[in-house]
């Protein structure tokens, strides 16, 4: 080979090496918004389908499944200080699969699943005492699989399943401890649903009947008691706004509302770790970064202040333990 020629090659050489080289990985993360951050490890058993809910300031955590047992104890969480505090146990049997809300003083959780029976108790959490008190029981039928959310300082309980797949709404008023019937959610009857509240106004999605993983997104007005059926979480249109939906559905997905917006994380068909957002005002979703812990099902999940968290939970016969945060206006960081 003669010098002109090696000259050449090594022109060549130095161009290619200089072109900058980007993965498909970096691509997608600079594409999609937010940021996940471990927090510190739950102090309680690893397990999936407890029960969480937040008051004030702060988020309690308790029941749920270890893989071996049901469990009733009862956690907080100090998102400032970042430690987890054991609380009074939950008094009533050990479960799984129940509901809880939190209203601007008091925390409730209520149905559930032993293994072997349903239960429709329901009882109040006093953060200032530490205590529990029963109260009036759920007034729809004892169930699993529900879903619970508070708006103006009322709770509305519905869904689930006793010996057949439920869509009745109920309402909780705390001060005179009474149960009343509310128009039922549109749509099909689902059990392991997710809800969230945005600007006084309930939202229920996903979840299953019969096997079939509904597609559909409903918005409750207490104001109102009238449903309004949102567009579909699948890709169902022709338009280009729900080609990317497909992992929308599922069931067992943790959710939560930040900033005018709902989120959904994990859960799904099987496990998942993608996030979703919802904004009411143009009724359209988008795909966040996704849960940077390992994928899982059936974790709790609530937000405090402008950040979202995600614990618990399980994949196959793992149980989680972990705890994370999520900023969902952050740019994404993979070194944090």
């Amino acid at each position: 080979m003669t010098y002109g020629k090696i000259k050449i090659w090594i022109q060549v050489l130095v161009l290619i090496l200089a072109v900058p080289v980007f993965n498909s990985c970096g691509e997608d993360e600079e594409e999609l918004v937010g940021n996940w951050v471990e927090l510190s490890d739950f102090d309680g058993i690893p397990r999936s389908d407890a029960v969480g809910f937040v008051i004030g300031s702060k988020a309690y955590l308790g029941t749920g499944y270890t893989g071996e047992v049901r469990m009733a104890d009862f956690w907080e969480y100090d998102p400032v200080r970042n430690p987890w505090t054991q609380k009074a146990e939950f008094p009533g049997v050990a479960r799984n699969a129940a509901i809880g809300f939190g209203t601007s003083t008091k925390g409730y959780i209520g149905t559930g699943f032993d293994g072997k029976n349903k239960y429709n108790d329901f009882y109040e959490y006093d953060p200032v005492q530490n205590a529990w008190t029963r109260k009036a029981d759920f007034a729809g039928s004892a169930r699993y699989g529900a879903v619970a959310m508070a708006i103006n300082n009322k709770g509305y309980v519905g869904t689930g399943y006793d010996v057949n797949y439920l869509k009745d709404i109920w309402q909780y008023d705390p001060d005179t401890d009474t149960w009343t019937q509310k128009t039922s959610v549109g749509g099909s009857k689902r059990r392991d649903a997710a809800t969230f509240v945005v600007n006084n106004k309930g939202y229920i999605v996903t979840g299953i009947d019969n096997g079939e993983y509904q597609n559909d997104l409903w918005e409750y007005d207490p104001a109102t008691d009238l449903w309004t059926k949102k567009r579909s979480i699948a890709n169902v249109s022709d338009e280009a706004y729900d080609d990317e939906y497909a992992t929308i559905t599922g069931i067992n997905k943790a959710a939560f509302s930040i900033g005018g917006k709902g989120y959904l994380a994990t859960g799904g068909q099987t496990t998942g770790s993608e996030v979703w957002e919802y904004n009411p005002s143009t009724d359209l979703w988008i795909q966040k970064t996704s849960f940077e812990g390992s994928t899982r099902a059936d974790a709790v999940g609530f937000a405090i202040g402008n950040r979202g968290y995600v614990t618990t939970g399980k994949s196959g016969t793992y149980y989680f333990d972990d705890i994370w945060g999520f900023d969902p206006d952050a740019v994404f960081d993979d070194n944090d």
